[in-house]
C-alpha cells in the first residue's frame, strides 16, 4: 500500500514507519520537526519505499501538493503532545491537534470523492470527472481525554473529562474524525494508546517520564517527581504500541471506532521511580507546575482492541525497561 506518516519523525512515529516499512508498504513521512527528529529516520534514509518530507499540517499548500499522490491509509500522528505546554500556550496545541486534523481529514475526503462530490438522498456521490481513490484515516489520540480511573480500569465508554487545553483538542479532534466517518462514510477510526514509552523517546524535559528517570538514573541525577507521587500510568511500550497502531490502519473492524491500547496495569510514579532507579540516585518530590491537570489514576481496559484486531500486550514493564535503558545507554543522546 501507499502509505502516509504525519508526525512520522516523532518517537511513536519512527516506529509505526519501521513496522509498515518491514511489512512492504511505500511511506510517505511528514513531519516539521518541531518535535519529531531527522535522527528518528536515519536508518530508512536509503529505503526505496520511504520518503520524508519536512512540512507542516497546518499548510494547506503542502498538503495539496502531499496528496498529489494516492493514499491507502493516513497515520494521523502528527500532534503538540506536551499537557503542561497546552496550558501555557493553548492556541498553538488547538491549531496543531484540532485544525490541523481537521485540514487531514478534508485532504482525505477529497481524495474518496473528489473535489466535487456531494450528497444527494442515497448518500455520497462520487464527482466522475476526477480520480477518486479510497482513503483510511487513523487518528492517534491519547488517554488524557479521560476521567479518572476506577480498579477496573478504562474502556472506550468511560467518562471523558479534559483538564488541560491538549486533551480538550483531542476530544474536538476526534469528535471531527468520527463525523467523517457519519457523514461522508469515510474510513476512520480514533486510537486511544495509553503513556508509551521506548527507545527514541527524548530523554530531556520534553521526554517521557520513563526516558527522563532512566538518563537520571544512568548518570547518578536525582529523580524529581511532581507532586506525591501517588498517581498512577499504564505504561506501553513503544513496539507494542505501533503494531497496535499499524493494526488499526489493517483492518476494517475497527471504522467508526474508539479503541484503547494499554497493559492492564498501572504504577504508581513512585513505584516507577523505584523500578527504574534501583536506589542508584536520590528521588526529591516537588511541587506541581500544574496539578489542575494531573489525573491521579490511569489504567487501561483493552478488552475491545483484543476483540475487533486481537491486539495484546507482548511487552511486560520490566522487559520494556531493560530494553529502553539499553537503548539510552548506547546512543549519544546521553548528556
Amino acid at each position: 500500500m501507499n502509505i502516509l506518516v504525519t508526525g512520522g519523525a516523532g518517537f511513536i512515529g519512527r516506529w509505526v514507519v519501521k513496522r509498515l516499512l518491514e511489512d512492504g508498504h511505500q511511506i510517505v513521512a511528514l513531519d516539521n520537526l518541531s518535535n519529531g527528529r531527522i535522527e528518528n529516520i536515519e536508518e530508512f534514509q536509503g529505503n526505496k519505499n520511504f520518503k520524508f518530507i519536512k512540512g507542516d499540517i497546518k499548510d494547506e499548500a503542502v498538503l495539496d501538493e502531499i496528496f498529489r499522490e494516492k493514499f491507502d491509509i493516513v497515520y494521523h500522528l502528527a500532534a503538540s503532545i506536551n499537557v503542561q505546554d497546552s496550558i501555557d500556550d493553548p492556541r498553538t496545541t488547538f491549531y496543531n491537534d484540532t485544525i490541523g486534523t481537521f485540514n487531514i481529514l478534508e485532504k482525505a475526503k477529497i481524495q474518496m470523492f473528489g473535489k466535487n462530490g456531494r450528497m444527494d438522498g442515497d448518500g455520497w456521490v462520487l464527482d466522475s470527472e476526477e480520480d477518486t481513490y479510497p482513503c483510511k484515516v487513523v487518528f492517534m489520540s491519547t488517554c488524557m481525554v479521560y476521567d479518572v480511573a476506577a480498579e477496573a480500569g478504562i474502556d472506550e465508554k468511560h467518562p471523558v473529562k479534559p483538564v488541560s487545553p491538549y486533551g480538550g483538542s483531542k476530544i474536538a479532534a476526534e469528535n471531527m474524525v468520527l463525523s467523517y466517518y457519519n457523514a461522508y462514510k469515510l474510513p476512520t477510526v480514533v486510537i486511544r494508546p495509553f503513556n508509551t514509552y521506548g527507545p527514541f523517546q527524548k530523554t530531556g524535559g520534553e521526554g517521557g517520564v520513563v526516558a527522563i528517570f532512566i538518563n537520571n538514573s544512568i548518570h547518578g541525577r536525582d529523580i524529581n517527581i511532581y507532586g506525591s507521587g501517588e498517581q498512577t500510568r499504564d505504561l506501553l511500550y513503544v513496539k507494542d504500541c505501533a503494531r497496535f497502531v499499524v493494526m488499526s490502519g489493517y483492518s476494517q473492524n475497527v471504522n467508526g471506532n474508539i479503541i484503547n491500547a494499554g497493559t492492564g496495569r498501572d504504577v504508581t510514579i513512585n513505584e516507577l521511580a523505584e523500578i527504574i532507579t534501583k536506589d542508584r540516585v536520590k528521588v526529591n518530590h516537588v511541587k506541581h507546575i500544574h496539578p489542575q491537570s494531573e489525573i491521579m489514576k490511569l489504567k487501561c481496559n483493552y478488552n475491545k482492541a483484543k476483540q475487533l484486531i486481537n491486539w495484546e500486550p507482548e511487552y511486560t514493564l520490566e522487559q520494556g525497561i531493560e530494553e529502553t535503558e539499553q537503548w539510552i545507554k548506547g546512543t549519544k543522546l546521553l548528556k
